[in-house]
């Protein structure tokens, strides 16, 4: 009561006394008021931000007024028309109930029922009164005080319960914050308060899902509310989950499905039932009764979807034994059917939600038994053998390790001993309609082992809590049933110690061959695992493919096999003959070798070797014939790279290729394999050879890009014969029934194209038939018997099947070469990686020189070839290299002094066909190919100079200009001769290749190429034959003489030298100039003037003694011609460069002689008007010109009469359609001149053009029936036409339109 007490003074404050003085709230400023209006923005960050401020200036001003105004637009903003503003009002309203508590929450709420009133309110305004309600009670309850006060508390809940009738606007959301403000509520004010005015709802729980959700709410949060018997005085049970309630159980959770369908969530009624249904020990009826036996005879998308939601959130909730009964259920069955038959992209897919609901009870559940329950029991929903669950799903790296290894020897012991009856199986309705008499056992057997190895596979790369002897557990297993088959039963050998109930057929052996080529590719990629000091310091060094104790996974797996081979217990699917067993113990041999030399030799080599040897020997189980001869060369290449006399010795027979040779052909050769893994571990490689690389192993790899080496034709063959093979065993692993493909080979006769029929296939057919006396006109069939015409029919039969196996031949002829044509590209494709490490690992090894040319052939060939996608690929990516890893590449060959004159002699090379070239995209690479010949000549100081200090600034500019001046290995004067060959070429050939962005690029990088050059930009001025070209050396003279560097190469005297000659060529340029300048010498006469205009400036800033008279005056002429003065932009550079020559602009006079009356009207124009040809001519200018007066019968025109002079017809107010600022609107009717005499057209004429023009607007013809002939030019301007009216209209606003047709009808 004190309390209340000291409220109560405090309620004038923001309680319910209106604003005294409004106006003084106002008048404080424009940023108090704009708080509201942020806070009605549809931007919710703006929102945020003014709720904010408002109760910052609140906090700070603590003025009453203020606060009351406040509460009043908060109040009034709740009811608000835009959807966006009434969440903001309520918010900040809570805000500022939450801050200011001394406010009574019974005066808001007071308010709000009196400002929004649903009974007084208008019909029209009832949506936006009943939100204000809805949101007024929102905004007390987001201020956390509304459970505090139970007054307050009590009308707010009535009030939501007037709310509900008001479903049309507002729908579930009265009932739904009812729910939560009673969720919020203490026990206490539940049972004393709320109790009384719920019961009505409680009693009916059963004929809505809200009033049972609030039922099922109360009963969890108050428990001792809602005991057993006060529940059977409300509705006639103590429980809500029993026999009775089913069937309305049922028909409230679909109406609560179909309601929630649009949001795809689980809802919250459903949720809460099956919480209540668990504390009452009811779940199996629940869940076989009212899900099972209910919800899903339904068979419609949301119950459906609902129960896989309740299934997925009930997983937390339910105990072992339960989970058993959820995980083997219809539900379950149900969902892997929904899976099965939504793989279309159109369907909705369930799958990944549910694998989040498994991910979310994974990652929560601390059991290890309930997860290995959770995962076992969707391992085993399967379609026809296949598991539902994706075999790469990442859900297994929340697993615990004892979880995780028990689900491992469960996935090897189902491999082994497929038991079908554990598993959930079922078939679509298609994989039903296509059954056959065909083995479905083992269909179903060969589709889980599939799955399970996949499985496997895809753990070693998504669990997180995998330790080394679980990977290296999978890895063999793997790797022992891909290759091996165990004769008896072995307890050495873990693998061998449980024979398979049903035998690995060969498709068996393949499909898992292939999935452990897999492993071994994520093996070589895998970070060192364990939790030790070493591991984590090789994790440090990003040290892959190891171990902890630094051993290579590949060679405990190839321990592991050498184990197999010599074990009599097992097999192996493919033996090994006696050729194959002796590589085999050569190279595991060699390997130990290897091994004993990697602390004393280069390590990086030594694995390189290692990682190869190792990956080929692995090899070997797979592909054994060609597998051996590759091993056979590495090996000895192996022993030639690592052998002593190699290395004290230098190689005098040039005949016998070197180890670097040897290991590249390798390397190629399995570039040219299928395995994805053979090619990384080549490219892997080859990164650690490269500084080893020779010229002719250098050579080897340039050679694959000659076009007139075609060597490894049978081998792309054989290649694409078995790619081929291995797509289309993966597809057939891929799909999900073998029964549902269909057979290609059957539609490709029907796709073939009709081929024409040669002469020599129709001298055949002639000769049979002859033979066979069918083309005799004397005898008719009837004389031919049986014999004979089924001798002539198997003859015609055997001639057409012979001649259509040539037309296939043909085609197979045309698809086989290209097949081969993809496959030679995609093998470039690949070696072009080698070039392009090459040319990143080793960019200053001299030998990248070699790689110019032939990258600039590739390029030229593809710019030539055909335009299909690969190729453009192939010819983007060879433009890439190019550019980026060579050209844009910061280090460069150092040792170049040996090489000058063949480095000298290769740019020649490249600026020559560069302009040969008659492609100018081609020709940008040649020549920027010898600008990265320069640079390497020239070096590349300007790049690797530190930032000057700035105590020794000029020191720093010193030894910058020295480097600059310094020309290195370049020999200037040869050079220039090549560029300056090309640089004439371009401004004298009328077709050059080259562009004046390749000189620019020239001066910029290299300065010192400047001075040489300058003369001939000079000289061809004016030398050069065509206007375009003396435009250009314009262009590249001024953008030469721009560079600060070019000072650096030349005197004073040679400077002012340079700016004399070229301002005489440039007047010289000038003089030549016709009369008319003509279209092609404007850009010329614009680049000379913007040249001039530097040399001027120059000149006077440098104040050189250069004479300006001659100059002067030629400039002086140029004023003259008229298309100097036409063009803005020659005017413009004219007069910058007369600027220099103390000549100014001349301001133009405005002519004095005021236009006539008539001529201002024709040169006005009004935005929408007719265009000139489409209108008639003015009436006053025509009559003027005819010498006829202007009006007819005596009356003047409107425009003639004097000021006071009006006629009595339009004395009552102003003419229609005329205005004050256009008097030019009133002498027209619509387009047509109001008075005519002379050859003017009549009035019928001018309604043709406005017909016309409405036609044109908007596609419409309106007739109207207007005056027509004298009559219409007759009438006066007040009084118009009706159709002239309404074309009158249509060009007025709409505020005009009103006004002028009440004059109208007043006239």
């Amino acid at each position: 009561m004190a309390g209340m007490e000291q409220m109560e003074p405090m309620e004038p404050r923001g309680g319910g006394a209106a604003v005294t003085d409004p106006r003084g709230v106002l008048r404080q400023g424009r940023a108090f008021l704009d708080f509201f209006w942020d806070i009605a923005k549809p931007e919710q960050e703006v929102r945020l931000a003014a709720t904010e401020s408002l109760l910052r200036h609140l906090r700070e001003g603590k003025k009453d007024d203020e606060l009351k105004y406040t509460l009043k637009r908060l109040v009034e903003g709740l009811g608000a028309t835009r959807e966006a503003a009434r969440p903001g009002f309520s918010l900040a309203l809570a805000q500022v109930l939450q801050a200011f508590e001394e406010i009574p929450l019974c005066s808001i709420l007071e308010q709000i029922k009196e400002k929004h009133n649903l009974e007084t309110v208008k019909k029209k305004l009832v949506r936006n009164a009943a939100f204000g309600n809805f949101f007024g009670v929102m905004a007390l309850f987001q201020s956390g005080r509304l459970v505090k006060d139970r007054k307050a508390l009590l009308e707010s809940i009535q009030l939501l319960q007037q709310l509900t009738n008001h479903q049309t606007h507002l729908r579930d959301l009265p009932r739904k914050t009812l729910i939560d403000i009673t969720s919020e509520v203490p026990e206490t004010v539940f049972e004393e308060v709320l109790f009384d005015i719920l019961q009505g709802d409680l009693s009916s729980a059963f004929t809505s899902p809200e009033n049972l959700h609030l039922l099922l709410v109360g009963m969890q949060k108050f428990p001792g509310v809602l005991k057993p018997k006060k529940l059977k005085k409300l509705f006639g049970s103590p429980t809500v989950v029993n026999k009775e309630n089913i069937s309305r159980l049922v028909e409230l959770l679909k109406s609560a499905a179909k309601s929630e369908k649009e949001d795809k969530k689980l809802p919250s009624v459903v949720f809460d039932l099956l919480q209540v249904a668990l504390k009452e020990g009811a779940f199996e009826l629940f869940w076989n009764e009212v899900v099972e036996n209910g919800l899903l005879k339904e068979k419609s998308g949301p119950v459906s979807y609902m129960c896989y939601r309740l299934l997925g959130s009930a997983l937390p909730l339910l105990s072992m034994e339960q989970l058993q009964v959820v995980l083997k259920g219809k539900v379950m069955l149900h969902y892997g059917e929904h899976v099965v038959a939504t793989q279309s992209p159109q369907g909705f897919k369930f799958a990944a939600e549910m694998e989040g609901y498994i991910d979310t009870f994974l990652s929560g559940c601390d059991d290890p038994e309930r997860q290995l329950a959770v995962m076992m029991g969707f391992s085993t929903l399967t379609n026809q053998g296949r598991p539902v669950l994706l075999s790469a799903s990442r859900v297994v790296r929340h697993l615990q390790a004892v979880a995780l290894q028990k689900y491992i020897s469960w996935l090897k012991d189902m491999f082994l001993s497929p038991d079908l009856d554990c598993c959930l199986d079922f078939s679509s309705n298609r994989q039903k309609q296509n059954r056959q008499n065909a083995d479905i056992a083992q269909q179903k057997i060969a589709r889980l082992r599939r799955w399970i190895i996949h499985r496997l596979v895809s753990i070693t790369e998504s669990a997180t809590r995998k330790e080394e002897s679980l990977v290296m557990d999978i890895a063999r297993f793997c790797f022992f049933h891909a290759f091996f088959v165990a004769k008896k039963k072995n307890s050495q050998i873990a693998e061998a110690s449980v024979l398979p109930s049903e035998p690995l057929n060969e498709r068996d052996h393949t499909e898992t061959e292939n999935y452990f080529f897999g492993l071994l590719q994520t093996l070589n990629t895998l970070p060192v695992l364990g939790d030790t000091a070493k591991a984590a310091a090789l994790r440090e060094k990003h040290v892959h493919g190891v171990t902890a104790d630094g051993k290579l996974w590949i060679f405990l797996l190839v321990e592991y096999a050498n184990k197999l081979l010599s074990s009599e217990h097992v097999k192996a699917v493919k033996p090994f003959t006696e050729e194959q067993k002796d590589i085999w113990e050569r190279t595991l041999q060699s390997v130990k070798n290897l091994q004993k030399k990697e602390n004393k030799s280069d390590s990086a080599k030594v694995a390189a070797f290692q990682q190869l040897l190792l990956s080929i020997a692995i090899y070997l189980f797979k592909n054994q014939p060609e597998t051996v001869d590759v091993l056979s060369d590495l090996l000895n290449c192996t022993e030639r790279a690592f052998s002593k006399e190699a290395k004290k010795k230098k190689k005098t027979d040039n005949s016998e290729p070197g180890w670097v040779e040897v290991m590249v052909e390798i390397l190629l050769s399995l570039l040219a394999q299928p395995s994805l893994l053979l090619r990384r571990i080549s490219k892997s490689v080859f990164v650690w050879i490269c500084p080893n690389l020779t010229k002719r192993g250098l050579q080897l790899i340039l050679d694959v890009f000659d076009p007139n080496q075609e060597q490894n034709e049978e081998s792309a063959v054989v290649v694409m014969e078995e790619s081929n093979k291995k797509t289309k065993s993966a597809q057939n692993t891929d799909e999900e029934g073998s029964d549902d493909s269909s057979d290609e080979d059957t539609t490709d006769s029907e796709d073939e194209e009709s081929e024409e029929v040669d002469d020599n296939f129709r001298s055949q057919l002639m000769k049979v038939l002859q033979a066979g006396n069918a083309l005799e006109e004397d005898k008719s069939d009837e004389e031919l018997d049986d014999e004979a015409m089924m001798a002539l029919d198997k003859n015609i039969s055997a001639l057409f099947a012979e001649q259509q196996k040539r037309i296939q031949a043909k085609k197979d002829e045309k698809d086989r070469m290209r097949k081969e044509k993809i496959l030679r590209r995609d093998f470039k494709a690949k070696v072009l990686d080698l070039i392009d490490v090459f040319l990143v690992k080793q960019a200053e090894n001299p030998l990248v020189f070699d790689i110019i040319e032939p990258l600039l052939q590739l390029i030229e060939q593809c710019m030539s070839s055909d335009s299909d996608k690969q190729e453009v690929d192939f010819l983007q990516k060879t433009a890439s290299i190019f550019k980026n890893s060579l050209c844009r590449n910061k280090q460069y060959c150092k040792t170049v002094a040996s090489l000058q004159e063949d480095v000298h002699a290769l740019v020649q090379r490249l600026v020559k066909k560069a302009c040969k070239h008659t492609d100018s995209a081609v020709a940008l690479y040649y020549f920027s190919a010898s600008l990265y010949l320069l640079k390497v000549l020239k070096g590349n100081t300007s790049s690797t100079l530190p930032p000057p200090e700035p105590k020794k600034q000029s020191d720093s500019r010193a030894k910058q200009a020295c480097q600059l001046l310094n020309p290195g290995c370049l020999n200037v004067k040869k050079v220039a001769v090549i560029y300056q060959q090309a640089l004439t070429q371009f401004l004298s050939k009328r077709n050059s290749p080259l562009t004046c962005s390749m000189f620019h690029d020239l001066f910029k990088r290299f300065p010192i190429m400047c001075k040489p050059l300058v003369d001939t930009l000079v000289e061809f001025i004016t030398a050069a034959a065509r206007q375009h070209q003396q435009a250009m050396a314009c262009l590249l003279l001024h953008r030469v003489l721009l560079l600060h560097e070019l000072k650096l190469f030349v005197t004073e005297e040679e400077w002012e030298e340079l700016i004399t000659r070229c301002i005489s060529q440039v007047t010289e340029c000038l003089k030549a100039l016709g009369k008319p300048i003509m279209k092609a010498e404007k850009e010329k006469v614009a680049k000379s003037l913007e040249l001039l205009n530097f040399l001027l400036k120059t000149v006077k800033g440098q104040k050189l003694n250069v004479q300006l008279t001659e100059v002067e005056e030629v400039l002086l002429t140029l004023q003259q011609l008229e298309d100097i003065g036409n063009s803005p932009r020659l005017d413009s550079l004219y007069w910058n460069v007369m600027h220099w020559l103390n000549y100014t602009k001349p301001k133009k006079e405005k002519t004095a002689t005021k236009p006539t009356q008539g001529a201002e009207l024709l040169k006005r124009k009004k935005k929408g008007f007719l265009p000139e040809t489409k209108k008639r001519k003015n009436r006053k200018k025509g009559v003027q010109e005819n010498g006829v007066e202007p009006g007819e019968g005596g009356e003047p025109a409107p425009e003639e009469q004097p000021l006071g002079t009006q006629t009595p017809k339009n004395k009552k107010g102003p003419v229609p359609g005329g205005s004050k600022k256009h008097p030019s609107r009133a002498g027209r009717e619509n387009g047509v001149a109001k008075a005519g005499g002379g050859d003017l057209p009549t009035a019928d004429e001018g309604e043709a053009v406005a017909d016309k023009k409405k036609k044109k607007r908007k596609r419409k013809n309106r007739k109207r029936k207007g005056a027509a002939g004298d009559e219409a030019e007759q009438v006066p301007a007040a009084k118009k036409t009706k159709g002239s009216v309404v074309q009158e209209t249509q060009k007025q606003d709409k505020s005009k339109k009103k006004r002028k047709e009440k004059q109208v009808l007043q006239e």
